[in-house]
């Protein structure tokens, strides 16, 4: 499978931008990224800015909102939250906005779903926030009232979390199958088996190459344990690379990660960058994300779209 990047786009801060023009530059990066030769465009599902990226006074618009909006805006790019967090909405009604976003950008949807992690917002907005055990067993729930949803069947389900009474799905989604399952998260014990069930694509972070291998290994025998060819999941990651030829912001966008993630980062612009991406590649991995908070402007963005070209994308 060719390699591919996406545009995650968990950033609505721009200076100097009022409310009502947020939107038009949303639209922009994202259709930076199209032309640069990205395969996917994803948004947060979170209600306000998390930790890490800014307050939670700044700017944050709904995911699922902006997701039906872009795909009237864009001709090309899949689009998916990265990822839904199982807690916020009843996963049949997640199942039908994916289906409606499918439908309305032409069979561009895929469905990001995780078991969420964001205490404090559930506690906002008035969610309650299980345990993760709990959490886990509701993922696993809401996949298969998803996957039962977008296939066309007529079922009843009832779990211990969630209940559908011979749901209909009408229309149905235009990907035959419905809009592939993107699984967050590299849980060693429940999530990677969850993903094992049900996920077409597992997204993960960067942990060096040893860890990622482990990760890898264990989803393998996940998959062997019911049945299921492992090389009929994609895998993807946060992009291990920092790809800028600007000397002066390597380091301001190396403090704009994640702390516990700059160890296992690189640097690198051209041929540089893509022989830092090669041993990913070499694993098994196809699909690399970039954050708007790295990468703003379209000329940073056409920047990555090169390197995508030189590793075969």
């Amino acid at each position: 499978m060719k390699p591919w990047f996406g545009l995650h786009l968990p950033l609505y801060t721009f200076p100097d931008t009022p409310p009502e023009l947020l939107f038009d530059r949303v639209v922009a990066q994202a259709r930076a990224a199209e032309s640069a030769g990205f395969s996917l465009v994803t948004v947060m599902d979170h209600l306000y800015q998390i930790g890490g990226l800014g307050t939670r006074e700044d700017p944050m618009l709904e995911g699922w909102s902006v997701l039906n909006a872009l795909a009237r805006e864009t001709s090309k790019v899949k689009l998916a939250t990265q990822v839904t967090g199982i807690t916020y909405r009843n996963p049949a009604l997640v199942a039908k906005m994916a289906t409606t976003l499918d439908v309305i950008s032409g069979g561009r949807a895929v469905l990001g779903l995780g078991a969420a992690w964001n205490e404090e917002e559930h506690i906002a907005f008035g969610y309650d926030f299980p345990s993760v055990r709990e959490r886990m067993d509701r993922l696993d729930e809401g996949l298969a009232i998803a996957r039962a949803m977008f296939r066309g069947e007529e079922r009843t389900i009832d779990g211990r979390y969630y209940r559908v009474d011979n749901i209909v799905n009408s229309p149905l989604p235009v990907q035959p199958g419905g809009p592939r399952i993107m699984v967050g998260g590299g849980g060693e014990q429940r999530t990677l088996r969850i993903a094992a069930k049900y996920a077409d694509i597992t997204h993960w972070f960067p942990l060096g190459l040893e860890a990622l291998k482990h990760k890898d290994e264990l989803l393998v025998g996940y998959c062997a344990d019911i049945g299921r060819d492992p090389a009929t999941i994609e895998r993807a990651m946060n992009a291990p690379v920092i790809i800028t030829s600007d000397q002066a912001l390597r380091q301001l966008m190396l403090e704009r990660m994640p702390e516990e993630r700059r160890p296992f980062i690189r640097f690198g612009a051209g041929e540089e960058a893509a022989d830092e991406l090669r041993p990913y590649l070499d694993m098994g991995f196809t699909g690399f994300t970039f954050n708007n908070s790295l990468y703003a402007t379209p000329e940073a963005i056409a920047e990555v779209g090169e390197v995508l070209r030189l590793i075969g994308g």
